[in-house]
């Protein structure tokens, strides 16, 4: 199976899921919550990371970091690893306590809502579980990062960054107004559903704006192989793709907007999309919907045409 991208780069944001192993219990008691905290906390200092949600459940935990340097998998695994040992020796246990691969989806940091929205999904976890009941209050919830973003800040871990989240919210100073503000606008969000977040934690490995992808592209500091997620390669994989069709327009002094205007088998489409197919794995589909070249037939015809020409040269 191909391996989850883990993309890093400074000041990177992500929301961090792991299970336990076939979805067995992480802790059994307080007393294990206490330590799994505990080693968060170890991590968080070690790795360098921004802490800004977190929320421990029976069998698995969320985790909303900002990396001020590249450290995701510098600190995750420091910490799975020292939690593993601790939690077996504890219980005089041998073996995995995590399964596979921890999931890390990027957030988006230059638009504003993102870090909110992942953030009131983390702190909702025991609300969407039912664990708190209705008529009890979120932070009835001990085993997150909600009830200390209600408490003083000397009472919080020194870990924990709560001024992003308080921001996003439209809420500017730290203060017992502040919290009760913040605290009134969690309850409302009970009320609400969160069906776009929920289905990026599913199936996404990114959350951002339309260009998020891009700038992600931009930060990547190794290039991707054949052992990483197919999902991320392809849409990485895109970017060069359309930034092909930007080259071959430029040199051809045309626009974006000039494909519309030109025959579908133009000579300058001809050159961009058997360039494309040469140098990126983007269907034929995809080239003739992009190219405005008709269909994939079309195109395929096109491109088995030039082959012979240049062969027969």
């Amino acid at each position: 199976m191909p391996r989850p991208l883990r993309v890093e780069y400074a000041g990177a944001r992500y929301h961090v899921l792991s299970r336990g192993d076939r979805k067995e219990a992480i802790v059994y008691n307080d007393e294990d919550s206490r330590r799994f905290l505990k080693t968060l906390g170890e991590a968080a200092i070690y790795a360098g990371w921004q802490v800004h949600a977190y929320c421990l459940m029976r069998n698995h935990f969320h985790l909303v970091i900002e990396t001020p340097e590249p450290t995701l998998v510098k600190g995750m695994q420091w910490m799975l690893g020292t939690y593993t040992a601790r939690f077996n020796a504890r219980h005089k246990l041998r073996g995995h306590l995590f399964s596979g691969r921890y999931k890390a989806i990027l957030v988006d940091d230059a638009d504003d809502g993102y870090l909110r929205r992942v953030c009131d999904y983390t702190h909702l976890n025991p609300h969407r579980a039912k664990i708190v009941k209705p008529e009890e209050p979120l932070e009835a919830y001990a085993w997150s990062s909600y009830p200390l973003y209600l408490a003083k800040p000397k009472d919080r871990w020194t870990w924990l960054r709560v001024d992003a989240l308080l921001g996003e919210h439209g809420i500017k100073r730290d203060s017992t107004r502040g919290r009760q503000e913040f605290s009134r606008r969690m309850e409302e969000r009970r009320k609400e559903g969160d069906e776009d977040v929920q289905q990026v934690m599913k199936c996404g490995w990114k959350w951002g704006s339309g260009d998020f992808l891009e700038r992600i592209h931009e930060l990547i500091q190794k290039p991707l192989t054949e052992n990483h997620g197919s999902i991320e390669k392809r849409e990485t994989l895109e970017i060069r793709a359309r930034r092909l069709i930007d080259d071959g327009l430029h040199e051809e002094k045309l626009e974006q907007n000039d494909l519309a205007k030109l025959p579908k088998g133009h000579p300058v489409k001809i050159k961009i999309a058997h360039r494309i197919h040469r140098e990126t794995p983007m269907t034929l589909r995809w080239i003739a919907e992009n190219l405005e070249m008709g269909t994939w037939r079309y195109v395929a015809f096109l491109l088995h045409r030039e082959k012979k020409r240049f062969h027969n040269k």
